[in-house]
C-alpha cells in the first residue's frame, strides 16, 4: 500500500491552467501536468529568491521533499519547453492553503 503525501502549503492559483507552443492546436501537444506544489517551489526558490530551507519552511514539508519538487518541476517545463509540448497546471488533493 502507498503511503499518503503529506499536505503542501501552497498559495492559491488562479492563473491560466494550460500553456502551450503558439499555432500548435492542444489537441496535437503532448500534456505534462505540473501539479502546484512544483509550480509553489519554483515560486518559491526561483521567482521569490528564498533558499530551499526556507521555501521549505513555507510550504511545511523537508528540504528533500522540496529538492524533488524543484527537480521534477524544472524538468517538466525545460521538456515542454525543449519539446514543445504543453504544460498544464494541476490542482492535487494534499495541497492545503497558506
Amino acid at each position: 500500500m502507498p503511503f499518503e503525501k503529506k499536505h503542501r502549503c501552497c498559495r492559491p492559483f488562479n492563473g491560466v491552467r494550460f500553456f502551450k507552443p503558439q499555432g500548435i492546436p492542444l489537441r496535437g501537444l503532448e500534456i505534462l501536468r505540473l501539479e502546484r506544489d512544483e509550480l509553489e517551489a519554483i515560486h518559491l526558490c526561483d521567482y521569490e529568491g528564498l533558499n530551499q530551507a526556507e521555501a521549505a519552511k513555507r510550504m511545511k514539508i523537508s528540504t528533500g521533499t522540496l529538492q524533488r519538487l524543484l527537480y521534477s518541476g524544472h524538468k517538466k517545463i525545460a521538456d515542454a519547453l525543449y519539446e514543445s509540448k504543453a504544460l498544464q497546471i494541476v490542482d492535487t488533493d494534499y495541497i492545503s492553503p497558506n
